[in-house]
């Protein structure tokens, strides 16, 4: 899942958070789909929020989507001044930025926030807005040129009564192209997330997002989107070079489709495209409730707490909070979020559950409460599973659009046993979210768990083509480890089919009236048959289990027995060859091993007794 972290917050202002000051009172509208807080009155607040809901129906509308997925709950925020606003412009040199809209990301939560004292302060924000649209609606894999161009293409849109008019070109898009030289088309192509001209300032940076933004508008107006499509199915799906892929799906070599962008620039005749503004834009029924000056200095907090830059800053702002008003729920849900990001799980737990006793109702509590539990995913104490089951469904009943939330339950079920019930709910974490790829892949373990390995590997197959780097290796690792027990299991069911087969021929043989010579034969040529048909017993199927390795004996080898723990049951796991077994998350075994947390695949021989199918470990 690509995050993109525009700026790094900055307080320049006593510990004690700006809310506290006299002026305007600040208050939240809500609309269907949308939460706004403001101090720029409930006019304003109502028209920022139409404002979201009118991109929201248009995007529905170009996507021809039913139901339009935002996977992380958005808060937006509207400030009355460009004093307000600039506290929390990204700093450059030690001074705050120029900027009217500014958007950072978060795992639980996203922020938009507004200067409502300036004209133009959409284009920013709807830019970043199109980016979470897309992650959450959109599964096919996407070029940075197509990604910031359909944004910039979709951030122009404006809306009335009567239409939408999508795609107007934006001004300095056209002259900045009219003041420096193109790419070329195959260079467009080739950029990635990590490449320099995505990332670092200055004038390459800046002629890549406007002639994705015209490239993008090129594409829309001469009818080319079946194209596009075609293009990147060559070109991720089968690994055709861009240059051939190009030429394959647009009809044009490079320096052709060259020519084609700098001739439709230079004709500045751009199309926009009027749609009727979708019906199901509500405009009415909008709450609006004021904010008392702690409930609004605690949103504030939770910008900076989502910060990376500015944790500590806002945990004492928290704590500021708190020593006014030590009831103040989301004081202590902001305060529990930033001790469990520090690694201090006991104050984390602390006020999670102050948190949860004034306002049971929150989501985020019980979500919260849950990765406290899983320890940052690590799932370190089992005993914890099944309360954290508990608050995660309590989570999603009240959040049922948060895709995280399905996504941990899905591990939690998997740890607790239930590998069937545990890929539901990755699955729904995956459809609420399907541009996020750590979800895809974490998916394909999930079906890896449930010995679904067709299903994982065609996943991480898709996944090849990412290009953060990090993942594409975890991607590769996985593949050759699933590829290996599939081909494992598949050898042991053939070995089981051609035991059962021989076993059967045996008995039929011995039924028969055959020579006393005859009998002898079969029985020699039978006769190991019964020794690997009990070794390999085929007709026991094989189960999951959790546990702790308390001890490993490898007095034996190559066979080691594992000795470990799941609940209050010691079980007894035998290992037949070390050296070839099945092994995710380690390198080789060990015989060292203890109090580690392992995830086992065995075939049960006897109470508290089974043969390691493969051992997963975290």
């Amino acid at each position: 899942m690509k995050k993109h972290f525009l700026f790094g917050l900055a307080l320049i202002f006593n510990l004690i958070p700006p809310a506290y000051a006299e002026g305007p009172q600040w208050i939240e509208v809500r609309s269907p789909h949308f939460s706004v807080i403001t101090d720029a009155g409930e006019k304003r607040g109502r028209e920022v929020a139409m404002r979201f809901e009118q991109m929201r129906a248009v995007f529905g509308t170009l996507m021809t989507k039913a139901k339009v997925n935002l996977p992380v709950p958005l808060q937006i925020v509207g400030f009355r001044t460009t004093k307000e606003f600039r506290q929390f412009a990204p700093l450059w040199h030690g001074k705050p930025t120029e900027a009217v809209g500014l958007f950072q990301s978060g795992d639980d939560r996203s922020y938009i926030m507004l200067d409502l004292s300036v004209e133009d302060a959409w284009k920013v924000v709807f830019h970043e807005y199109a980016h979470q649209l897309l992650a959450g609606n959109v599964t096919e894999p996407r070029d940075p040129w197509f990604e910031e161009g359909f944004a910039e293409y979709f951030s122009t849109i404006e809306v009335d009564n009567k239409e939408a008019r999508v795609g107007k070109p934006a001004d300095s898009a056209y002259l900045i192209l009219q003041q420096n030289n193109l790419m070329k088309i195959t260079d467009l192509f080739h950029v990635r997330q990590n490449s320099a001209t995505y990332n670092e300032s200055g004038d390459h940076r800046t002629v890549f997002y406007a002639e994705s933004n015209m490239l993008v508008h090129y594409i829309y107006d001469n009818q080319l989107m079946r194209k596009v499509a075609v293009y990147f199915d060559l070109k991720i799906n089968k690994s055709v070079p861009v240059e051939d892929a190009i030429h394959q799906a647009f009809g044009m070599t490079g320096a052709e489709f060259d020519k084609a962008l700098r001739n439709y620039i230079s004709s500045g005749r751009y199309k926009y495209y009027p749609i009727p503004t979708p019906p199901d834009i509500v405009g009415t029924g909008y709450t609006v409730a004021p904010l008392t000056a702690e409930d609004a200095s605690a949103a504030m907090a939770d910008i900076h707490l989502h910060s990376l830059d500015y944790q500590n800053k806002a945990i004492a702002e928290f704590e500021a909070i708190l020593k006014t008003n030590p009831n103040n729920a989301a004081a202590c849900r902001g305060l529990g979020y930033g001790y469990l990001r520090k690694g201090d799980y006991d104050q984390a737990r602390e006020y999670f559950h102050r948190a949860a006793q004034l306002d049971s109702k929150d989501p985020r509590v019980h979500y919260y409460s849950a990765r406290l539990m899983s320890r940052g995913g690590t799932f370190a104490d089992h005993a914890d599973l099944p309360d954290m089951i508990k608050e995660l469904e309590t989570a999603i009943a009240l959040d049922p659009d948060f895709a995280d939330s399905y996504s941990l339950l899905g591990f939690a079920l998997a740890y607790n046993g239930y590998p069937a019930k545990g890929l539901e709910a990755m699955q729904k974490a995956v459809s609420l979210n399907p541009g996020n790829e750590i979800y895809q892949f974490d998916l394909a373990q999930m079906y890896f768990m449930n010995q679904q390995f067709d299903q994982g590997i065609a996943l991480l197959h898709n996944l090849e083509k990412t290009q953060d780097p990090q993942l594409a290796m975890r991607v590769q690792q996985s593949l050759a480890q699933a590829n290996l027990v599939k081909q494992t299991m598949q050898s042991v069911q053939q070995r089981q089919s051609s035991d059962s087969d021989l076993v059967l021929r045996r008995h039929q043989a011995d039924d028969s009236e055959k020579t006393s010579e005859e009998s002898v034969v079969t029985e020699r040529r039978t006769a190991p048959v019964e020794v690997r048909q009990e070794t390999a017993t085929p007709n026991v199927p094989i189960k999951n289990l959790q546990a702790v390795i308390k001890s490993v004996d490898c007095t034996a080898p190559p066979a080691a027995v594992l000795t470990v723990v799941a609940g209050t049951q010691t079980w007894k796991m035998k290992v037949a060859d070390t050296d070839h077994m099945l092994l995710f998350g380690a390198d080789k075994f060990s015989c060292a091993w203890t109090r580690l947390k392992v995830y086992v695949n065995y075939r049960e021989t006897g109470p508290a007794q089974g043969t390691v199918v493969s051992l997963e470990l975290p």
